[in-house]
């Protein structure tokens, strides 16, 4: 099924959906529920294989010694690429902003500290 981008006149989300024809009306905006959804024009892609992918990432210089000095922007940069543009969670997006802005995620509760569960209490 294709895809098709919107944008909710009433909460302004951009949203992407899927859809078995163009002719077939938008649902309600996932965001808010409201039904003003208003078609956008969007592009098409080719997308590059994996190795190709890989083979852009590994060519700049500046993205691979930033990855090795785990800096965070280039962690995120390096998740854009490999996303290829697919919609992500917002919880994802998020952390993504935040490492573009040079904070690095949190380590997950009670891993990459040397402390057990017994001795955060």
């Amino acid at each position: 099924m294709p895809l098709y981008e919107y944008r909710c006149r009433h909460c302004q989300r951009k949203v992407t959906l899927y859809l078995r024809a163009f002719s077939q009306s938008p649902p309600s905006c996932p965001q808010c529920g409201n039904d003003t959804l208003q078609r956008l024009f969007s592009a098409f892609s080719v997308r590059k294989t994996d190795s190709g992918i890989y083979e852009d990432i590994l060519s700049d210089s500046q993205l691979t010694k930033g990855m090795l000095n785990n800096d965070p922007r280039a962690l995120a940069e390096w998740n854009k690429r490999m996303s290829r543009g697919e919609a992500v969670a917002p919880e994802y997006e998020e952390m993504i902003d935040r490492m573009e802005g040079g904070e690095m995620p949190a380590e997950p509760a009670g891993t990459g500290t040397g402390e057990s569960a017994e001795e955060t209490h």
